[in-house]
């Protein structure tokens, strides 16, 4: 039906959100498990990684990172792959869809209007104290959803979480999913031991083991998570229009502490939509996760990025950056507006040429 778009589920879902008004949500929050060297790519340095997320936001409302004085790109081998914040910003810009930033939890606040949900950032998942205000986020989210379902008919929630591939591994595992060495990453290279081991460590200082977090999924966050979780879990919960959950593994979290939270939630009305660099990930599957929740579908787009005459988006077919701030689901919402796929590629190379 879409060029550019496999589905890997229900086939009937998007049928009716095509050409249904559409807003866009970027929820961002930052968490100190980003500053560990090597376990992810989303930021030139451990410490810049806290930057990302209002880096991202800027550039897609501004045009350029205020927080910053240079772009956010991830450096392999001496190739800079741009922040997938242009690419979100392409599909907004061609489709007109209007975009709103809520704070999680974010260290370095943007420099643009946002909605507050929480006051702190998250915290380093070994020392089993990850988030320490999961259930006030949470509430708000769920408060945020059901204003934001007036205003739209279809609702996208993309997210910027430095490291949120780890503490996805993170409430997945406390939960009891098999999630080992299925979450994906920003980098070539997967850290999928490093993530584990900083999960372990996390669960051993907060006394639990693998699965033994089922009272409660909110207490996965707190010990193990990010605020960005908390606060999408909360949004879908709340909204009464349909969501499709724009991100990788990290929305599988998502869907994990909403299934933990009510057993008997109707997931008829959600999907989860992403890249085709995280669907063909063979270090990960995003697939082997979801089904383990429930029926979910997945959309996976590809930009067909080895048409791109900028090396940098060519990094993206090498393993690099994969996903983040939305992309796969605002290019998706895009071409529900019936923007072809061809156009923003093309989109997305104007604006690499212009801002990089």
């Amino acid at each position: 039906m879409y060029d550019g778009l496999t589905n890997y589920g229900k086939t009937d879902f998007l049928s009716q959100l095509q050409n249904k008004k559409t807003l866009f949500l970027c929820a961002i929050a930052t968490t100190a498990t980003s500053r560990i060297p090597g376990i992810t790519g989303a930021g030139a340095t451990p410490e810049l990684t806290e930057y990302t997320p209002a880096a991202d936001v800027e550039l897609i409302v501004h045009g350029k990172p205020l927080c910053l004085p240079e772009i956010p790109q991830t450096i392999i081998k001496g190739e800079a792959a741009p922040t997938p914040a242009v690419i979100t910003k392409a599909a907004l810009e061609l489709s007109d869809i209007p975009i709103i930033v809520a704070d999680a939890g974010a260290r370095i606040k943007p420099d643009i209007p946002y909605i507050k949900l929480g006051n702190k950032p998250g915290e380093d998942v070994r020392t089993g104290k990850a988030v320490v205000n999961a259930k006030e986020i949470f509430e708000k989210g769920v408060m945020l959803g059901k204003t934001l379902s007036k205003l739209t008919n279809h609702l996208v929630i993309g997210e910027s979480t430095p490291a949120g591939t780890t503490t996805a591994l993170g409430v997945l595992t406390a939960l009891g999913y098999d999630a080992k060495e299925k979450v994906s990453g920003s980098m070539p290279e997967n850290p999928h031991h490093l993530k584990y081991d900083v999960i372990q460590e996390g669960l051993k200082a907060a006394g639990y083991e693998e699965g033994e977090i089922v009272e409660d999924a909110l207490r996965a966050v707190e010990i193990v998570g990010d605020p960005m979780i908390a606060s999408v879990a909360g949004m879908v919960m709340g909204s009464t229009v349909p969501v499709t959950l724009a991100g990788g593994t990290q929305m599988t979290a998502v869907c994990s502490v909403i299934k933990g939270m009510e057993n008997k939630f109707d997931f008829s009305n959600l999907c989860i939509a992403t890249t085709i660099f995280v669907a063909e990930d063979e270090s990960a599957d995003i697939n082997h996760i979801t089904h383990q929740i429930d029926d979910i579908p997945i959309f996976a787009v590809d930009p067909e990025f080895e048409k791109s005459s900028v090396p940098g988006l060519k990094s993206y077919l090498d393993g690099s950056v994969k996903e983040g701030v939305g992309a796969g689901g605002a290019m998706m919402a895009a071409m529900l507006q019936e923007v072809p796929i061809d156009n923003i590629r093309f989109k997305i190379e104007e604006l690499c040429n212009k801002i990089f």
